[in-house]
């Protein structure tokens, strides 16, 4: 990448900045040598960079404000997005935003925040998963590379800058929060939005306009410790948790069958021709991860197959079951024509990661008579734990664990998940924990081990 100082650049999304910094028409920009087109490794063209004086007034300081180009149809040829007219979202509907505390003294902004929406960028391009207000990313590193606790990132509207429409569609402008991690875990626990209006009403931990500062060395929790009690476990404890899915270092064997027999098993793939998840299988487990954290404020979470109009979410009419339906792709292929295996008895294997977020699975989602799945990042694979309450679903109480191919659900009765709750209770330290951990259910024919990462990184181990 380079600093550059263009007086012209592409991009109606542009005018959004330059209606809010009228006396800075040129900005510090970050810019991509190698265009992405051209092969060049990173998909965002280019990152403006603002100084923004804040509002005392409001007790926002002074800060850098960071704007990508990019992630939204900049030019309207197909060259890097299809062109699919101006009504609807322009490329992936959305660019990223980043407000940066700025230090005293400080001249220019940092470069580093660029490299952070680049690598967030690759993973909307590569993935094809966009991102919501109220979403989370888990990236466990400081944001730039330094000792601070500001490791994560929640992502909200940008308080300033309103949807643009451009000639190639609509762009809205999602902004990138750095957080700790006790901070993150609260956001996977109950819900994004909810942490978010936290951190708006602490001064030093963002305020109203959600103001990054890597020197933060406190958890709100730690400013305020009643905020924990009083509004996050309260919250769990009312609406459970809005986090649907996670991509995870996952595996599962059928231990029904000889291991000998690999027509219908299941574990990682290993070999020339592994098992694929189906089209319909995919596009409904890509809506339960992309839908993640987003925020919903009635107790039952809505449908799946939520309406999305301009990167905002309309939600049809309320449903009192969860539903494992994704309407984008049920017509793909006819529910007949799938084939459901009933398996006799499950082994579970997850990384310590993963394994970690199995109570906040059990006790904030099934418990609220929702779903919750893992989506294998190593493997072609998922499984997806459901409660009875659960419509869609292909595994039931009299076959509690379903298989199509290699997408596993998994029915837990609400008396088992509090069972099991009491059992995993040693995953919420996971500091005294030592792996390989495995934990069994004989009368449910039931097995969870939690395993190192190099089981998964390395499958022949």
């Amino acid at each position: 990448a380079a600093i550059t100082n263009p007086s012209r650049a592409p991009g109606l999304p542009r005018y959004g900045c330059r209606r809010l910094y009228p006396d800075q028409p040129n900005p510090l920009q970050v810019t991509a040598i190698l265009k992405y087109w051209l092969g060049g490794p990173d998909p965002l063209d280019y990152v403006s960079m603002y100084r923004n004086l804040g509002n005392p007034a409001l007790n926002v300081p002074e800060h850098w404000h960071y704007v990508s180009f990019g992630l939204s149809d900049l030019y309207g040829d197909n060259r890097v997005h299809e062109f699919t007219g101006t009504d609807g979202p322009s490329g992936f509907g959305f660019e990223l935003t980043f407000r940066l505390k700025r230090e005293t003294g400080e001249s220019a902004p940092p470069t580093w925040p660029a490299e952070l929406m680049q690598g967030l960028a690759r993973y909307v391009f590569q993935s094809e998963n966009t991102f919501c207000s109220g979403d989370h990313v888990s990236w466990h590193s400081p944001l730039d590379n330094s000792e601070s606790r500001i490791q994560h990132m929640l992502l909200t509207e940008d308080p300033q800058m309103q949807p643009v429409q451009t000639p190639f569609g609509v762009v809205t402008f999602l902004q990138i929060v750095g957080v700790c991690t006790e901070e993150l875990h609260a956001a996977q626990q109950w819900n994004g939005q909810g942490i978010l209006e936290l951190l708006r009403t602490v001064p030093l931990a963002g305020g109203p306009w959600l103001i990054t500062d890597m020197r933060r060395g406190e958890t709100i929790f730690e400013i305020d410790p009643h905020l924990q009690q009083e509004r996050v476990d309260k919250g769990i404890e009312t609406d459970g948790s809005n986090l649907s899915g996670v991509s995870a270092k996952c595996a599962w064997d059928d231990l029904s069958r000889p291991p000998e027999d690999d027509e219908d098993s299941r574990s990682i793939c290993i070999g020339t021709q592994p098992r694929r998840l189906s089209g319909k299988d995919t596009e409904q487990i890509r809506e339960t991860l992309r839908r993640g954290l987003e925020i919903n404020s009635k107790p039952v979470l809505p449908p799946i197959n939520s309406q999305r109009q301009n990167g905002l979410n309309l939600d049809r009419a309320p449903s009192r079951k969860d539903s494992l339906e994704s309407e984008s792709s049920a017509a793909i292929i006819p529910h007949e024509l799938i084939r459901t295996r009933q398996l006799e008895s499950v082994h579970l294997k997850f990384n310590q990661e993963s394994g970690a977020l199995i109570p906040l699975c059990l006790r904030g989602r099934l418990l609220h008579g929702r779903h919750f799945t893992y989506k294998s990042i190593t493997g072609d694979t998922a499984i997806t734990f459901v409660s009875t309450g659960v419509e869609g679903a292909f595994a039931t109480e009299e076959h509690p664990y379903a298989a199509h191919g290699p997408w596993l659900q998994i029915l837990l009765t609400e008396e088992f998940v509090e069972r099991m709750l009491e059992d995993l209770e040693d995953l919420n330290s996971p500091e005294e924990f030592k792996l390989p951990k495995e934990y069994s259910w004989p009368e449910k024919k039931l097995k969870v081990s939690i395993l190192p990462d190099a089981v998964f990184d390395n499958p022949l181990h």
